[in-house]
C-alpha cells in the first residue's frame, strides 16, 4: 500500500560549482518523479538552506531509493517521517461565481 512521507533534507552551507552544475539535472529527475506521482510536492527554503519534498511510496525503504536517484543526493542530508494525510487546495471543493 503506498504511503506519503515528508522528507526534510538539509542542503549544504555553500553551494560550489560542482553542485550548482547538478541544478539542472536535479529538476529533471523532479519534473520526472512529479509526473509519475512519486513525489507530491518539492519546495526550496529562500536561503536555500532546506528543501521540503512529500513522496509517495511503500516504505521508507523506497522513499531512500527514490532519493538516491538524485544527482544531488550525496549533498542533501534526508530527514524522514511517515505522514498519516496531506490537504491540498485540490482537493477542497471549489465552486464558480459564475
Amino acid at each position: 500500500m503506498k504511503k506519503q512521507f515528508m522528507v526534510e533534507f538539509e542542503l549544504p552551507e555553500v553551494f560550489d560549482e560542482k553542485i550548482i552544475a547538478l541544478v539542472p539535472k536535479q529538476r529533471n529527475v523532479v519534473n520526472q518523479m512529479l509526473a509519475k506521482g512519486k513525489i507530491k510536492t518539492y519546495s526550496l527554503a529562500m536561503d536555500r538552506s532546506m528543501l521540503w519534498a512529500i513522496f509517495v511510496a511503500e516504505s521508507e525503504f523506497d522513499v531512500l531509493e527514490l532519493i538516491s536517484e538524485f544527482p544531488m543526493a550525496e549533498y542533501m542530508t534526508p530527514y524522514i517521517t511517515e505522514l498519516m494525510f496531506t490537504n491540498t487546495e485540490n482537493q477542497v471543493l471549489q465552486f464558480s461565481l459564475n
